[in-house]
């Protein structure tokens, strides 16, 4: 799309104080380091800037890309020439009320896992070692142990694409393993609230450190990466055992393409060991896939997305490298 006017900036500036960002550097914002510059991200601070935001941009027939943390995105190396709302540290307020819990969509998952710990309140110790945002741990109704933070959700507080503000109770969220109506339906998430009855801090503590122990243990955590590439499929894990087992036992283990590495560490994890592109960890992608498809005759679906300059997003499985932009 063709700049946004100086008096456009000016407008969103109104809308969004504080918030307003140009030529961002989208290597420096994404868990992975990779990407070029974003021509201007705005960061807000409440569910009534978002809902501006969005019927700003839905008035002028403009359609921003949305952001958390990117813990599960993967930025064209050329940029993002559309503008973007990134909800982040500026929405990380929380509340509690007896076992109900309120909190903003931005707050990050491994510091509410430890207030919540703090408080008291139990039920969500599996989300303490998840690196992301609330608002993107909904959408992928995320979580460890099998388990997903749907269950545990009252309701969700969410922004249509023209602006409007919707309250949903998690009945109708459509979660399900690692799935809601969020990941579909195009509104962005910006509150929910829980359900963490009362459970003694000690133990919390215990589970949540045997946890944090294990993700140390298991998982790669000085290299730049996104965590989790490949989506767990029940079916292939019945047969197959998960992802990373079956990456594994076909020799990807440290298997490199330009800066990007499979994890030595877990062979389900791509690692930017310095200077990766995105062209590198597609190629990586692409070929695991196609490998894994052929001797298994199970297609891995990819948890990380591809954010291509004109801000359409895909299942990075899903793009041919030769077609980056």
């Amino acid at each position: 799309m063709d700049p946004l006017s100086e008096a456009a900036i000016a407008d969103l500036g109104r809308l969004c104080p504080g918030g307003v960002e140009r030529g961002v550097d989208l290597s420096a914002v994404s868990q992975w380091r990779i990407g070029g510059r974003a021509d201007l991200v705005l960061r807000p601070t409440s569910t009534a800037e978002v809902s501006a935001l969005t019927r700003w941009f839905a008035a002028r027939g403009i359609r921003p890309v949305v952001i958390g943390l990117t813990s599960n995105l993967l930025f064209d190396d050329a940029g993002l020439r559309v503008p973007c709302i990134q909800i982040g540290a500026r929405m990380a307020r929380m509340s509690l009320e007896g076992a109900e819990v309120r909190a903003q969509a931005g707050i990050w998952v491994p510091g509410l896992a430890r207030r919540l710990m703090q408080a008291g309140r139990g039920g969500a110790e599996h989300i303490c070692g998840i690196p992301g945002t609330l608002g993107g741990l909904i959408c992928m109704n995320g979580g460890s142990q099998r388990k997903g933070i749907g269950s545990s959700l009252l309701e969700v507080e969410s922004v249509t694409p023209d602006g409007v503000v919707h309250t949903r109770p998690a009945q109708d969220g459509g979660f399900g393993y690692r799935q809601s109506v969020y990941q579909t339906n195009g509104e962005i998430i910006t509150a929910a609230t829980l359900h963490l009855p009362p459970r003694p801090r000690a133990e919390i503590r215990t589970e949540m450190r045997a946890i944090l122990a294990d993700r140390r243990r298991k998982f790669p955590r000085k290299e730049p990466n996104c965590g989790s590439v490949f989506k767990s499929n029940p079916a292939m894990y019945a047969q197959i055992g998960p992802p990373g087992a079956a990456i594994e036992r076909l020799g990807f283990k440290g298997l490199r393409v330009g800066g990007a590495l499979v994890s030595p560490q877990h062979a389900n994890f791509i690692v930017n060991t310095g200077g990766a592109t995105a062209a590198d960890v597609l190629t990586l992608i692409a070929r695991i896939g196609a490998v894994v498809d052929a001797a298994t005759g199970f297609r891995m679906e990819a948890e990380a997305c591809f954010v291509r300059a004109d801000g359409t997003i895909r299942p990075a499985d899903t793009i041919l490298t030769e077609s980056i932009s």
